[in-house]
């Protein structure tokens, strides 16, 4: 299961199209919009946010709410689109009054990807490298997230820490036990109520100082089947396609599995979970310290993936750069943006990590029918269960 996603910032609109889906696979329009609804979410969003109200249309692969097996294309319409349709149109001439951006942001892909394509206007780099292009991520990615939960797996996040406010340290047990609705209900999508007031606060004051947050957000999944993924091959492991997934998502600089860089000051003892026997379910792990990952596959227990982001370059208060025009240093441009993304960006986050477990159920059980798919998964876990005697 693969998608592709095409659009700019300001463009008429964003298109996802996802390809490999199994045919039988129920899609809900509702859930992808709320999926859409919560990556626009979160306390510190900027004024694009109160523009847009993110809905999906389908136009392909789905027929009667079920997937038919052919490629599903996927539409994110941008309101925006009105007041930029003359500075962004496909064909014509330019607007003689059109206005280059020339002034690069020290962090962000606009000097770069200038001088990769030999442009001399950022607008044609920042349009793409924009953040709003995971909208249609997200539309694509309730596909993903839709053929997990028909075979009972759950994808969440949550937010741990914004600046330097954070959540109390947890164990990756503790991880698994968040409540979805407490998450949901709060402004950080943070479970834990005096850390989401904390960041509010340190969002409010970066606001102030015409700076950006950024943060680290956690991803969990539950009902994993062991063994997803391999062991053979380095490209292949799931920590590397769990890993470059969410290193797709612009702004992901850090990311953790299990205990992570806390495992690197333990002893042994310290961070292996021991295996034990369960008479009903088989093999299973007495603790969790690996994050539900071991040798490039799944344990069955729970996946938790902590990722870091950096704070949005988009400054208030515009670091020093050199306009490409005349060579001298200026104030890097101003785009309007967010203060903080982290609660959209753990969304965005849940949408990757689905994708690649899809892709790992798919390799394992069939990828024509769900039906089939279904019946592989049984007949796995029941000689897993007689392994376990």
């Amino acid at each position: 299961m693969e998608y592709i996603t095409a659009g700019e910032s300001h463009g008429p609109n964003l298109t996802a199209i996802v390809t490999g889906v199994p045919a039988g696979l129920p899609i809900s329009e509702e859930h992808i919009n709320s999926d859409l609804a919560r990556r626009q979410a979160g306390y510190g969003r900027g004024g694009r946010m109160a523009i847009e109200k993110d809905t999906v249309r389908v136009t392909s692969g789905i027929r009667f709410g079920r997937t038919i097996g052919s490629p599903i294309a996927l539409e994110v319409a941008n309101r925006d689109w009105e007041n930029w349709t003359e500075r962004m149109a496909a064909f014509g001439e330019a607007p003689r009054d059109l206005v280059r951006e020339v002034t690069p942001r020290p962090g962000h892909a606009d000097l770069v990807g200038a001088l990769r394509t030999n442009t001399d206007d950022c607008r044609n780099i920042l349009e793409r490298a924009s953040a709003r292009e995971t909208a249609a991520r997200v539309a694509a990615a309730g596909v993903a997230r839709e053929f997990l939960a028909a075979l009972g797996v759950e994808v969440m996040s949550y937010v741990v820490s914004v600046g330097d406010a954070a959540m109390p340290e947890e164990t990756m047990a503790d991880a698994a036990e968040h409540k979805p609705l407490d998450i949901e209900l709060s402004e950080m999508r943070c479970p834990d109520a005096k850390a989401t007031i904390a960041m509010k606060k340190a969002i409010d004051r970066a606001k102030s100082d015409g700076e950006s947050l950024g943060g680290t957000f956690r991803i969990v999944v539950c009902g994993l089947a062991p063994g997803l993924g391999t062991y053979a091959t380095g490209a292949d492991r799931l920590t590397s396609r769990l890993g470059a997934a969410l290193f797709s998502i612009p702004a992901i600089k850090g990311v953790e599995f299990g205990l992570g860089f806390e495992a690197a000051r333990r002893v042994g003892s310290e961070v292996h979970d021991p295996i034990a026997l369960d008479k009903q379910v088989g093999f299973v792990r007495t603790s969790n310290n690996a994050g539900g990952l071991e040798g490039g596959m799944t344990t069955g227990m729970p996946l938790v993936i902590t990722a870091a982001m950096k704070p949005i370059p988009t400054l208030m208060t515009p670091l020093e750069t050199v306009n490409l025009d005349t060579l001298c240093v200026e104030e890097a441009s101003k785009e309007r943006s967010d203060v903080c993304a982290v609660p959209a960006a753990a969304v965005v986050a849940e949408g990757e990590v689905a994708f690649a477990l899809a892709n790992a159920y798919l390799e394992a059980f069939g990828d024509t029918c769900m039906a089939d798919i279904k019946a592989n998964i049984k007949a796995y876990k029941a000689r897993l269960r007689t392994m376990g005697r």
